[in-house]
């Protein structure tokens, strides 16, 4: 019988990038002397401190906290939202990411390649021809329906959704051109007009089509995420019109929370298992829709609420179609919920399935 040693960690490089974060963060608090402006925004440094573990353990961006936080609580407007959640994920999700890469965790290279390109070219196309014209409130109900039906789909389906092992390994190409639409499209509607939400996508993808483990799942979702904040921050600075008012000192006062606690999330979620942070995530995705619809509802009315809620259920008829299609695909029955069964059914990696 053959032993296989770990694969060697590398974490003493993103050691060194967090000293290098750290020291920029520390020039700015104390060479330019900002440090009472991070302090009056310490309310969000003390949100992110959920938001950044979430984001490490869950394949919801820090922005599924922060966006509701400056928005519903604080009452701030929803571009404001948009554009922190770029800012404050370009530093957590990115120190998770690198972390992840560090500790050379198992990703589904295909799919993720083909998804950064795709959001290479969607992203900066949605933050110029669609987010300009889509109205606050708008951007508010995209974001409370998308996280609604994500975290019911997590409620009814996480039995499901944990039991999977491997991932369904189609013909590669395939899986690039999927990650490549797939960036495409949620690059250029749904993080670019409320800053998060294509890690998501991915993760869906990954976990209803191609049956994969959340141990492959949730790290491709957090790459993706970090690779498309990046781009949407820099888009918006170099070609865009800038980040708006109030983006920074916000982002002045989070960023060192999240450059720990999002590799934070990943190494602790790794200890206790997946299934109980994703069940709190799930829970708040749904009441954050609640709390919008009642913060709402004297513009909504009865009209606009109920649009919203037809909005979830067709989003829960899409991610059913897309489990019905990956259950095809890898042989598996429909309506297989099983732990067990799905643990056995679902394919390794070692053990690739044809389309």
């Amino acid at each position: 019988m053959t032993l296989h040693s770990p694969p060697k960690q590398y974490l003493w490089i993103w050691l060194v990038c967090l000293g290098a974060f750290f020291a920029v963060w520390l020039y700015l608090i104390i060479g330019l002397n900002l440090w009472p402006e991070a302090l009056r925004h310490w309310p969000m440094a003390l949100a992110m401190a959920l938001g950044s573990y979430a984001a490490g353990s869950t394949p919801m961006g820090g922005g599924t906290v922060g966006f509701p936080v400056l928005v519903l609580l604080f009452d701030l407007p929803a571009s404001l939202g948009r554009d922190f959640s770029f800012a404050i994920q370009s530093v957590g999700m990115v120190s998770a990411s690198i972390f992840i890469l560090c500790r050379r965790q198992p990703l589904a290279w295909a799919i993720l390649q083909g998804a950064m390109l795709g959001a290479l070219v969607g992203t900066p196309l949605g933050i110029f021809f669609i987010a300009p014209y889509i109205p606050e409130l708008w951007i508010k109900l995209t974001f409370a329906v998308v996280w609604a039906s994500f975290g019911l789909l997590h409620l009814y389906r996480l039995d499901e959704i944990a039991g999977h092992s491997g991932m369904t390994e189609f013909d590669e190409n395939w899986d690039f051109k999927l990650g490549l639409w797939l960036g495409l499209l949620a690059g250029a509607t749904v993080a670019a007009v409320t800053g998060v939400g294509i890690d998501m996508v991915l993760y869906t993808a990954l976990v209803l089509l191609c049956r994969a483990d959340l141990k492959i799942a949730i790290p491709s979702s957090v790459i993706i995420m970090a690779f498309t904040s990046l781009l949407g921050v820099i888009t918006k600075l170099t070609i865009g019109d800038g980040l708006q008012p109030g983006t920074f000192a916000n982002w002045l006062a989070a960023a060192p929370v999240v450059a720990i606690g999002a590799p934070l999330g990943v190494y602790i979620v790794a200890r206790i298992g997946r299934k109980p942070t994703l069940l709190v995530v799930a829970s708040l995705c749904v009441a954050q829709f609640g709390w919008t619809l009642f913060h709402e509802h004297s513009v909504l009315g009865v009209t606009g609420s109920l649009f919203a809620l037809l909005a979830v259920a067709l989003f829960l008829c899409a991610f059913e179609g897309l489990r019905k299609w990956g259950a095809r695909l890898s042989g598996e029955p429909e309506n297989t919920i099983n732990l067990q069964k799905s643990t056995n059914s679902a394919p390794s990696l070692s053990q690739p399935k044809n389309r």
